[in-house]
């Protein structure tokens, strides 16, 4: 009995178990994704066939086309075929372009990584520590600016907030560059001078130190992240607040007050280390809902990635280019959360068992 129980609660059988249930949800969840875009694929108002043949196609040349597309199948064999072709990475190809839709994906996707990454850490780097602040001094000016600016960040529309900043500080005091990744000018340096290596134009400049082209790419970006990042703190710091509040009224945060431990190390160590578990599920969550729902920004500032590719194909009727896209949006999404399931665990201990 006691060989059996240690068999059971070893750590390889433990180890074992998690992988193979992180795999099962995993596997679940992805097929759970591919079948709500293939529903809503079916669902929505658009003709594929036509968009493919046009409005002028003969009956035997629209029949020709359902076919070749397999739509002539009953829909458990569509989905079916559906499901084998997005395993392979088989999305079709895109009306748009005439290319697979994985290599418009892959095109297109470096543009919103960059942008989104950027916008989570100018939201990190001031929504962490004005939630901390106002958690500190709950009541006070800082805590009652803090909340305001949060709600200013949850109520303005994002595109709005876009073409204010685009008025402002591109329009009239010229102080950030216009729509686009690059000037054109530079657009011709870095296709001519930088090797593509991660798609990020900004990566990419810095490792061929053409850094006139970084500080171009640089003057874009930052606009787009700041609007993109603002809403990215308002919930960050919001969420940071809650947890700080919360972790200050603990007994272990008395306790080290009264045996004289400095106040910044109170807040700044213990407590936010204590808080760094739910907030790490915060940040995932904030950085996968950029690279999803920054549509509308890419949209307002020409911004060539996959929300705006998405957008013009769905405008397009391409809907091989919109159910692709929607899967790798919901890919990334599920991915974050697993990362940050992960992390969580390396964090706490406590998480393992």
């Amino acid at each position: 009995m006691a060989e059996s129980t240690l068999i059971e609660t070893s750590p390889l059988l433990r180890t074992a178990r998690q992988v193979g249930g992180f795999l099962v949800t995993l596997a679940v969840t992805l097929l759970g994704l591919l079948a709500v875009t293939f529903v809503i694929g079916r669902v929505v108002p658009i003709d594929p066939v036509l968009a493919v043949v046009g409005e002028r196609a003969t009956t035997a040349q629209y029949e020709a086309a359902r076919e070749a597309l397999g739509l002539n199948e009953p829909l458990l064999t569509q989905f079916l075929i559906y499901v084998g072709d997005a395993l392979r990475g088989d999305f079709g190809r895109s009306l748009l372009t005439s290319q697979p839709v994985l290599s418009d994906i892959a095109r297109v996707f470096p543009a919103t990584l960059e942008l989104s990454t950027i916008a989570t850490i100018f939201g990190v780097a001031l929504g962490v520590p004005a939630g901390v602040l106002a958690a500190t001094r709950p009541g006070s000016w800082v805590d009652q600016l803090v909340r305001l600016i949060g709600l200013a960040g949850y109520s303005m529309p994002i595109f709005w907030l876009g073409l204010i900043g685009l008025l402002v500080f591109y329009g009239n005091l010229g102080w950030v560059g216009g729509p686009g990744r690059l000037d054109t000018s530079y657009q011709f340096t870095f296709e001519l001078d930088v090797t593509p290596v991660t798609g990020m134009i900004l990566i990419d400049s810095a490792l061929a130190g053409a850094w006139d082209v970084f500080a171009n790419a640089l003057t874009h970006i930052i606009l787009p992240a700041g609007v993109l990042g603002y809403y990215s703190m308002a919930y960050i710091s919001r969420m940071t607040r809650s947890f700080m509040m919360n972790e200050l009224s603990q007994e272990y945060v008395t306790t080290a007050r009264v045996k004289g431990m400095p106040e910044w190390r109170v807040v700044w160590v213990h407590a936010l280390r204590n808080v760094s578990v739910p907030l790490i599920t915060v940040i995932a969550l904030s950085y996968a809902n950029l690279l999803e729902g920054s549509v509308l920004t890419e949209t307002v500032f020409a911004w060539p990635g996959l929300g705006l590719y998405i957008t013009n194909a769905l405008f397009s009727a391409d809907m091989n280019a919109v159910m692709g896209g929607t899967v790798i949006v919901g890919a990334t999404f599920v991915l974050l959360n697993m990362i940050s399931d992960v992390l969580y665990k390396l964090i706490d201990p406590r998480a393992r068992t």
